[in-house]
C-alpha cells in the first residue's frame, strides 16, 4: 500500500487520470490525499467530484478556499467570479449529494507523520491545537446551521489569531489561515493579496513556514494553495500546487519514500 499527496487539482482530471497511472495506482490497496481546491477554473470539476467521492475511504480531502467558494456560491451567498467553472456542478442532477460530501471533509488531516492543509498555519500554533481549532469549522460545516456558517465566512479581519477570540471572528481567522494564508509577519498577521513569487513577497512579510521557530515544526506539513511557489520539498514541508491549471504540472509526492511523480498540463496553458 502507498500513500500519494497530490496538489491542487481545481478541476483537471485528465491530467488526474495520468498522474494516477504515471504512479501505477492501486484502486485496491493505495491511498490518495487531496491538498485541497479540488474544484474551480478547470473544465472538469463536476468529474473531479464525482471521482473523488467515488473512491470512498481511499481518498483523503482537505478543504481548500475554492472548495468553500463553491459552497457559498450554491448557498447564494456570494456571485460567482468571472472565470469560474462550477455551472456543471451547480446544475448537475447529484448537485446536492456532492455539496453535502464536500462540506463534510476536514480542513486538516493528520497521519503517519504528516499534517496536510491547503494553505497555511499561524506561527504560533502548534499542530495538536491547529488540528483543534480545524475541528471547530468543520463543526460548523457539518451543523444544521452550516449556512449561518457560510454567510459569516468571508472576511480579512481579524488578520491575527487570539486565543480569547470567539464566534465569526475565531472561525474565520482558522478558516483564512487554513485556506488562504501565504505569508505573514513573524507576529502572525496575516496578508491575502501577494500571490507572487518569492522575491516579491511585500516588506516584513515573509512565507508562513519560514517564520522563525514556528510552533509546528513538530512534524511535516503538506499543502498547496500557492502556486507561484512550485514543489518545494524540504524535511518539515511539502508544497505541492505546482500550476496545473496555469499549464505547469500536476504534482504528487509518495510518503513512504517521497518519490515525486508529475505530468504535463500544457493543454491548460494561459497566452
Amino acid at each position: 500500500m502507498a500513500t500519494y499527496a497530490i496538489g491542487d487539482l481545481q478541476g483537471c482530471y485528465a491530467p488526474l487520470q495520468r498522474l494516477l497511472s504515471k504512479c501505477c495506482f492501486n484502486a485496491t490497496g493505495d491511498q490518495l490525499w487531496f491538498v485541497g481546491d479540488l474544484v474551480n477554473r478547470g473544465p472538469d470539476s463536476l468529474a473531479i467530484l464525482r471521482f473523488v467521492k467515488s473512491l470512498g475511504d481511499q481518498a483523503v480531502v482537505v478543504l481548500g478556499n475554492h472548495d468553500l467558494h463553491l459552497l457559498t456560491v450554491a448557498s447564494g451567498f456570494t456571485k460567482a467570479h468571472r472565470g469560474d467553472t462550477l455551472d456543471e456542478i451547480l446544475n448537475a442532477p447529484d448537485r446536492d449529494e456532492l455539496l453535502t460530501w464536500l462540506r463534510y471533509q476536514p480542513l486538516l488531516h493528520r497521519a503517519a507523520g504528516y499534517t496536510m492543509i491547503h494553505a497555511g498555519l499561524l506561527p504560533s500554533w502548534r499542530v495538536a491545537q491547529a488540528e483543534s481549532l480545524a475541528r471547530e469549522v468543520a463543526t460548523a460545516l457539518r451543523s444544521p446551521d452550516y449556512l449561518d456558517f457560510l454567510r459569516n465566512m468571508y472576511g480579512n479581519q481579524p488578520t491575527r489569531w487570539r486565543d480569547d477570540l470567539t464566534g465569526w471572528d475565531r472561525l474565520r481567522v482558522i478558516t483564512n489561515s487554513l485556506t488562504r494564508l501565504r505569508i505573514c509577519t513573524a507576529q502572525g498577521e496575516m496578508e491575502f493579496a501577494h500571490k507572487g513569487e518569492l522575491d516579491t513577497v511585500p516588506e516584513g512579510y515573509m512565507p508562513w513556514y519560514d517564520v522563525p521557530n514556528r510552533s509546528s515544526l513538530s512534524e511535516p506539513i503538506i499543502c498547496g494553495h500557492w502556486s507561484a511557489l512550485g514543489l518545494k520539498l524540504e524535511s518539515d514541508l511539502l508544497a505541492l500546487d505546482t500550476g496545473c491549471l496555469w499549464g505547469r504540472c500536476l504534482s504528487a509526492v509518495r510518503l513512504e519514500d517521497r518519490a515525486v511523480f508529475q505530468v504535463d498540463c500544457s493543454e491548460y496553458k494561459r497566452d
